[in-house]
């Protein structure tokens, strides 16, 4: 997800916590074949990436809580010469199997938006 008013306001700035919505320029996700979805959370500056990355929120068992699915099902992989972080976990349903509710996995990035850093 694209932030085209984001303001550069950090938490060191205001004082409380943020929303990852307001931290990240993109969050997205995107199937990874149909076992796994991926999840790119990308920042506008080193600040921002940093603050995320070294936060626990998207952390394995915060992940794996968030989606249901088990800590060791989760893979994150930061990335800092991108100022990104990447997660990989497993499909609770497989791409197409009766049940997905969305096949492409382009709408489950959607849980991360909330999460206070």
């Amino acid at each position: 997800m694209w932030h085209p008013s984001r303001t550069g306001i950090n938490m060191e700035q205001t004082g409380h916590a943020m929303k990852l919505s307001d931290l990240a320029q993109v969050i997205r996700s995107k199937n990874a074949g149909p076992r796994r979805l991926t999840l790119d959370v990308m920042f506008a500056t080193d600040a921002d990436y940093q603050r995320v990355a070294q936060s626990p929120v998207l952390g394995r068992e915060a992940v794996g809580r968030l989606y249901g699915v088990p800590p060791d099902a989760v893979t994150v992989i930061p990335y800092p010469a991108g100022r990104a972080i990447k997660i990989v976990l497993a499909r609770k349903v497989m791409a197409g199997d009766p049940g997905d509710v969305d096949v492409y996995g382009a709408q489950q990035h959607t849980p991360l938006l909330g999460l206070e850093i």
